[in-house]
């Protein structure tokens, strides 16, 4: 696996990959690598020919200081997983190099960036809509494979790539979980070991909820499922909502979407947790 810093020394890899006419794909990460990353590496050289991984922890989509500085940095161990499952070369590019000069773009995708996520970390978005068109303007590749846990973000990134008329082909992958049904996350790791026993009831009680939606609204489901994680000792809900799975504009009813899907970010003591479910 060829590990590369500079943009020059990607694309010259890039441009002689397509000189043989090998279909490229791209993984974008912010590294802290996990089962479910190497996920989306085995699905992107299942249905193209090369797979490009980039690690890089974007400064401009932290809008919580402290976050970014926490956030694990873990390049050796990410090489060594990357290498393991083929992946053709790693990107692993310095703040500067992505950011020669202040990002100043913004990007208005409507109403999918402004909701949920949106709400509650003002400026987070259009961070990763910056970055994700920076690497996607160096590497230019023909697909792009992102995990299904980042529900909302696929929705933003899909609605910027018709935005700037890219032609980069977006795939969502299925949420890859541990035995006991904790979402796999980079953040993960910082869970104390009361708080790594406690976050699976997310999961748990998101799966109960399904049969809920038989005899509940989504306000009073969205109610249940707020009360029940409340009640375990570490978690508290920052909010869950159910929305459409196209607009992600929340529901009153279950008639109101063919396809209602409950999105929900909960903290486990200092650690923040996003999973979310389908209810269809």
């Amino acid at each position: 696996m060829n590990l590369y810093k500079s943009i020059e020394d990607l694309q010259a890899f890039v441009a002689a990959e397509r000189a043989q006419g090998h279909r490229i794909a791209f993984v974008p990460t912010m590294g802290a690598l996990h089962a479910g990353h190497l996920s989306l590496v085995k699905r992107a050289l299942s249905e193209c020919d090369r797979c490009i991984v980039s690690v890089f922890v974007n400064p401009t989509q932290f809008n919580d200081p402290r976050d970014l500085e926490t956030y694990p940095r873990t390049l050796e161990a990410d090489s060594e997983l990357l290498a393991s499952v083929g992946t053709s070369a790693l990107f692993a590019p310095e703040v500067s190099t992505i950011y020669p000069e202040e990002d100043k773009r913004t990007f208005d995708v409507g109403a999918v960036a402004e909701v949920m996520e949106g709400r509650f970390r003002p400026g987070h978005f259009n961070g990763v809509m910056q970055v994700v068109s920076r690497l996607f303007d160096i590497v230019r590749p023909d697909c792009a494979y992102f995990g299904e846990k980042d529900f909302q973000q696929i929705s933003v990134i899909r609605a910027m790539v018709h935005l700037i008329g890219s032609p980069v082909e977006i795939i969502a992958c299925p949420i890859v979980r541990e035995a006991d049904g904790l979402a796999l996350s980079s953040r993960n790791v910082r869970l104390t070991p009361e708080g790594r026993a406690a976050a699976p009831a997310i999961y748990r009680i998101l799966s109960e909820s399904r049969s809920w939606a038989h005899e509940l609204t989504p306000a009073e489901l969205i109610e249940r499922v707020i009360r029940e994680i409340n009640a375990v000792p570490t978690l508290r809900v920052e909010y869950f909502e159910i929305v459409d799975t196209d607009s992600l504009q929340p529901i009153a009813s279950w008639s109101d979407s063919p396809a209602p899907h409950g999105c929900i970010t909960v903290y486990c003591g200092e650690v923040r947790l996003i999973d979310n479910i389908a209810y269809h």
